[in-house]
C-alpha cells in the first residue's frame, strides 16, 4: 500500500480506498469509503472519519445506507467499480496513512440522512425560540 502524500487532503465526500479496521480491530482490508467528516475539522490530529462502501448490494435496504448505482452520474463520479452502498452505520477513524489514494467523490445529501439515522440526530431544523419578554 502506499501513503498518501502530505499535501493531499481529504475533503468531505470524497471516496477513498483505504486501509479499514475489521470489527475485531486485529485485522483491516483495504477498501473504498467515503469522508465523512466536516472539511477543515482541524482537531490536530492526522486522521479522518470514513464510512465503509460494500459491493454487497442485498445489505442496501436500511435507511443508515446508500445505494450508489455506477450507471447513474454520481456512481460514475464515484471512482467505483460496481454498484455498491456506502454504509453510515459501519464507520472509522483512520490514520491519513491508511490512505492508499483518492478514487472520486460523491454527494453528501443522502448520506447525511442516513448518518443522522444512525447517529439519531434531527433531521428537521428546530425552530428558534423567542426570547422571553423582559418585564418593565
Amino acid at each position: 500500500m502506499t501513503t498518501t502524500p502530505q499535501s493531499l487532503v481529504a475533503k468531505r465526500g470524497d471516496v477513498l480506498l483505504v486501509l479499514f479496521p475489521n470489527s475485531d480491530l486485529h485485522t483491516a482490508k483495504t477498501r473504498p469509503a467515503v469522508v465523512v467528516q466536516a472539511d477543515d475539522l482541524q482537531t490536530g490530529l492526522a486522521q479522518v472519519i470514513v464510512a465503509m462502501i460494500t459491493s454487497k448490494m442485498f445489505r442496501a435496504s436500511h435507511p443508515s445506507r446508500v445505494r450508489v448505482l455506477v450507471s447513474s452520474r454520481e456512481g460514475q463520479q464515484s471512482g467505483l467499480l460496481t454498484d455498491s452502498v456506502v454504509m453510515a452505520d459501519n464507520l472509522a477513524t483512520v490514520t491519513e496513512v491508511a490512505i492508499d489514494r483518492v478514487i472520486g467523490s460523491l454527494p453528501t445529501a443522502d448520506i447525511d440522512a442516513a448518518l443522522a439515522h444512525t447517529l439519531g440526530l434531527r433531521t428537521t431544523p428546530v425552530p428558534m425560540q423567542q426570547p422571553a419578554p423582559v418585564p418593565d
